[in-house]
Formats: structure tokens, sequence, C-alpha cells
């Protein structure tokens, strides 16, 4: 066998692995950031900024914004009714202790809340009112 090929093993290319890897598990992945989180400017602790975030997972919950984490729309009615419930039951409870704005924001976006939840679950039902 004269033409018998040579098999040349490049012993650096197993350090060079080694080295990656390690770098790898050193550096943060993608979306991460390296060592502990730092504390976040938080804004205001207030009952609009409560409320908003209410609304904001109820949205969610309705598929009128995408989850997170995920960037897809997620539909789950019963969470969104106990959540646009919640809203309410502060609406209630707080009643004669806000503000007229912060009544108004309530009213309004339990309003808004109520309409998009009514047009989406209807929709939803057999013979109900198909939604663009």
């Amino acid at each position: 066998m004269a033409d018998e090929k040579k098999i040349i093993i490049d012993e650096d290319w197993k350090s060079q692995v080694q080295a990656e890897k390690e770098a790898a598990a050193k550096s943060p992945a993608a979306g991460e950031t390296a060592g502990p989180p730092a504390d976040m400017q938080m804004p205001e602790a207030s009952l609009e900024m409560l409320v908003t975030t209410l609304v904001t997972e109820a949205m969610m919950s309705l598929g009128q914004i995408p989850h997170p984490h995920t960037g897809e729309p997620m539909y789950h009615p019963q969470q969104a009714k106990y959540l646009i419930d919640m809203i309410d039951v502060l609406r209630e409870k707080t009643q004669g202790n806000v503000t007229p704005d912060e009544s108004a924001l309530m009213e309004n976006l339990l309003h808004q809340l109520r309409m998009v939840y009514v047009q989406l679950t209807t929709a939803q039902r057999p013979g109900g009112i198909e939604t663009p």
C-alpha cells in the first residue's frame, strides 16, 4: 500500500476547546449580565403604578401584549378576569380615599379592560362575533 495516508493529530485543538469552555463558563450567556444583577432604579410606589401593573398583566393574559420572555401572545381569559376583578376590588376598597385623577384612571382602565375581555371572549364562543 504505497498510497497510505498519514493521519496527523493536532493536540493543540484539545487545549483550545478546553480554553473556550472555560471562557464560556465565565462569561454571561446571551441576555444575562455578568455577576449579580445591579439594583435597578424603580419608579415611585403609587396606586397608579399598582393599577397599571395589573392592567398590563391583564392585557398580556388577553393576548394584547406579547409575553416579555417568549415574545409570543398568550390567551388566558380566566387569569385576565381575575386581574380585572382585582382592579375592581382595589377601586371599591379605596373609594373615597383616592384623588379624582386616580379614581378616573381606575374607572377608565376597568371600562377598557372589560370591553376588550367581552370582545375577545365573545369571539371565542361558538356563534360568537368574529373579530379581525
